[in-house]
């Protein structure tokens, strides 16, 4: 009886380590092709003909800036503007823009059918977009891109995505770009604060710079060996081809579902169709990071609820015979993430208070044989847990800022290490709305609606001064 508390503890000790080792091997096996990864020629944007639909409820923080360096960015493209009844200026906004810009076209959705969803917004775009292709339009030269409302593309964008590899190749069917955070150099995003606060909101926003530019490449990397690339909300593109093939329920009116993670659905439906996803870290998205914890946790609320939605689609997934065993298994790890987070948070520190509670009644306050031994466990297991997140500092540090000291990027590694501690905060805020069933989208306010004025923020809509 006396020894069996101790056989318990040395074995959950022992899972702790092994399933660390696994995490920190699953993730070296990411990290190699990330490094290895080299810019590729880009190719010819003319041989397709390209359509950018940007959803925006309440945008007009923001949209006039965005129209203007879309438009120079895209010189020929199509601008669909989708107006989501918007409380703002954002429609007038971008009515102002279209005076001289034939290419920029306002699609206004009103309540009460209105507000129900991005994905929604989306398919209002893409029928309204539909109703002015002439009749002989090639479906795969027609390319159609989601942008956010911030989004701001890199010179060459177009070009990027033509690429021989990408939808240069007649077998990719859409594309994600990289995403970057604009403002990740900015040292006082509220000027109007202290230091401290200064330090957690920039801070902040790095950490989500991290994410996108090193952890999300990287997992990108490896969905391309299973063929289970994602699309993200901002800097996807798709063709019309393979949207029209997802548009298959006319009382939808569009390829789009209406989950709170659309563009992930999107992806896996394209998966499912036997249609294939690449991602570019050639050219890329920026966008504003997030400096207020609040408005973080909101939107990741809504990822992972999202999640939660779309594992829903497990079943169609393991009887799909389009996708290959690791493709299967890849999905579903990304579908179960949520729950496996929340399993984590709620048995890990029991049992590792548990076993440390033991471990010190057993030792008395001497360790020695057998204790000293086990007690070697937790604080290996604990350091393999940080190892695992913190060695994304010093690798975006080397592959997407080599200009910045190395040590900066180990307390970067360290400070990613608690951000994505702190995502089991949402995950358990999206399961309350979940078992609720609030389903409702919840729009990030972006920081140009918080922040005052600064003289060195966006200028004013050009057209709104002129």
């Amino acid at each position: 009886m006396g020894s069996s508390p101790s056989v318990v503890v040395t074995s959950t000790t022992t899972l702790f380590l092994v399933l660390a080792v696994a995490s920190v091997g699953y993730l070296v096996a990411l990290v190699v092709p990330f490094l290895r990864g080299r810019p590729r020629p880009a190719g010819d944007a003319s041989r397709f003909d390209w359509h950018v639909i940007v959803p925006c409820l309440n945008e007009a923080a923001v949209i006039g800036e965005t129209l203007t360096r879309l438009r120079g960015a895209f010189p020929d493209a199509h601008l669909w503007i989708v107006d989501d009844a918007s409380d703002d200026d954002t429609a007038a906004i971008v009515t102002r823009h279209g005076v001289d810009d034939p290419g920029i076209h306002l699609v206004s959705r009103e309540l009460p059918h209105a507000r129900t969803g991005k994905g929604d917004a989306l398919n209002a775009a893409y029928r309204a977009l539909l109703a002015t292709l002439p009749a002989d339009a090639a479906p795969d030269r027609v390319v159609i891109a989601v942008f956010d409302a911030d989004g701001i593309p890199a010179p060459g964008c177009l070009d990027v995505v033509a690429s021989p590899h990408l939808l240069g190749d007649v077998s990719v069917d859409a594309v994600q770009i990289e995403v970057r955070m604009r403002n990740r150099d900015e040292r006082r995003p509220l000027p109007c604060s202290g230091r401290f606060r200064n330090l957690i909101a920039r801070t902040l926003v790095r950490m989500q710079d991290i994410e996108f530019r090193a952890a999300v490449p990287a997992i990108q990397a490896g969905r391309s060996f299973t063929g289970t690339v994602s699309l993200g909300g901002n800097g996807q593109f798709v063709r019309l081809g393979a949207l029209r093939a997802l548009d298959d329920a006319p009382d939808r009116g569009g390829p789009w579902h209406n989950s709170l993670l659309d563009d992930y659905e999107l992806a896996l439906h394209l998966a499912l169709a036997g249609r294939t996803v690449a991602f570019t870290r050639d050219t890329w998205v920026e966008q504003e990071g997030l400096w207020s914890a609040r408005r973080l946790l909101v939107q990741r609320t809504r990822w992972s609820q999202g999640t939660m939605q779309c594992a829903r689609h497990l079943r169609t997934v393991w009887r799909s015979r389009r996708l290959s065993v690791p493709g299967r298994l890849e999905i579903s790890y990304s579908l179960l993430q949520p729950w496996l987070q929340l399993l984590v948070s709620t048995v890990c520190p029991v049992l590792l208070a548990v076993a440390v509670s033991h471990l010190i009644n057993r030792s008395g306050g001497s360790l020695t044989g057998g204790e000293t031994t086990r007690w070697w466990l937790l604080p290996t297991y604990l350091l393999l847990a940080v190892v695992q997140f913190g060695m994304w500092g010093p690798l975006y540090r080397a592959k997407c800022e080599p200009g910045q000291g190395f040590w900066r990027s180990v307390g970067w590694g360290f400070a990613y290490t608690a951000y994505v501690w702190c995502y089991s905060l949402a995950t358990w805020r999206a399961l309350g709305r979940h078992v609720r069933g609030h389903e409702a989208w919840s729009k990030t306010r972006r920081n140009a609606e918080i922040a005052p004025p600064r003289s060195h923020q966006a200028s004013p809509d050009p057209v709104q001064a002129h």
